[in-house]
């Protein structure tokens, strides 16, 4: 008797759990499932974490504020918050805007936000703001990567002192054998050995990855952690900005996090394996906020 009426109610959560429709998953490098308490306990613990975004994804967007606010609770006071979105040149204006020197109009009419600013970033800012939490840009002038691009990173040396303040320390060294940038050579059609247009994208984009690594240590006092805001390709498989860290210090302990799109969430994809310490599996039809 207690079997036909324990039958319906295992029969209803069964139909419950096969109904549900998770936003994201969260993996470990190896792709054992990810317990995001675990997570938080263990990124405290770092002194950099490096949250790899895709910029149109709103679940990642989510989670970041999430980890921040937590952060934050279980490091008062000791958490500094970094982000690619707001290059060096405008850094007065984000001091300004954290301590309310400087309204939202105004900061948004002079800081060069990016077009998803509203939605995806402010939330950060604004949160930065009610905890009195230091914000940092920490990437590059856009306009010193384009030209980089165009004529190498030898087209820099020209620049004065005072815009060169803006970047990391050159002469910057670039490792063309990281995967990241192997991938780049791919996808451009060539190798940076031959080639300077190819050679020109790379260091490009090393000169972000520098410059962002540089910025980074430059505003972590010891005992912080710096929770840094960037595009997964920047830090996944612990090259890029984590490279630039480690060259610089060794001994600095980084744990990063990448999000990846996935049509299925109930495993990590092999090739999503050992791209970061944390893996974000989001659906691929996931809504874009742009």
């Amino acid at each position: 008797m207690h079997k036909l009426f324990l039958l319906p109610l295992l029969l209803a959560l069964l139909s419950f759990t096969a109904a549900d429709r998770p936003a994201y998953r969260l993996f470990i490098a190896n792709g054992k499932s990810g317990d995001y308490d675990q997570m938080l306990k263990e990124l405290a613990q770092a002194d950099v974490v490096l949250f790899g975004e895709q910029h149109n994804d709103p679940i990642a967007h989510w989670l970041e504020l999430q980890v921040a606010k937590d952060l934050a609770q279980r490091k008062a006071g000791q958490v500094v918050l970094g982000m690619e979105m707001f290059e060096r040149d405008v850094q007065p204006l984000v001091e300004q805007y954290n301590v309310g020197e400087l309204d939202d109009k105004a900061f948004e009419e002079q800081s060069r936000p990016w077009p998803n600013y509203a939605t995806d970033y402010k939330p950060l800012l604004k949160l930065a703001q009610q905890q009195k939490l230091r914000v940092v840009g920490t990437n590059v002038p856009r306009r010193y990567a384009s030209q980089v691009a165009k004529a190498s990173l030898g087209s820099l040396d020209a620049l004065p002192a005072s815009e060169k303040a803006w970047l990391a320390p050159l002469p910057i060294t670039v490792d063309y054998e990281l995967p990241g940038y192997k991938n780049m050579q791919a996808m451009f059609g060539g190798d940076a050995a031959h080639g300077a247009g190819v050679q020109n994208i790379i260091q490009a984009q090393a000169l972000k990855d520098a410059t962002m690594a540089y910025f980074i240590r430059q505003n972590r006092q010891p005992g912080q952690v710096l929770l840094h805001f960037n595009g997964s390709y920047h830090s996944d498989n612990h090259d890029g900005i984590v490279w630039y860290l480690k060259q610089a210090d060794p001994k600095l302990k980084i744990l990063t996090i990448s999000t990846v799109a996935q049509e299925q969430l109930g495993k990590l994809e092999k090739e999503n394996e050992q791209k970061a310490d944390y893996v974000l599996v989001v659906p691929t039809d996931m809504t874009k906020t742009y």
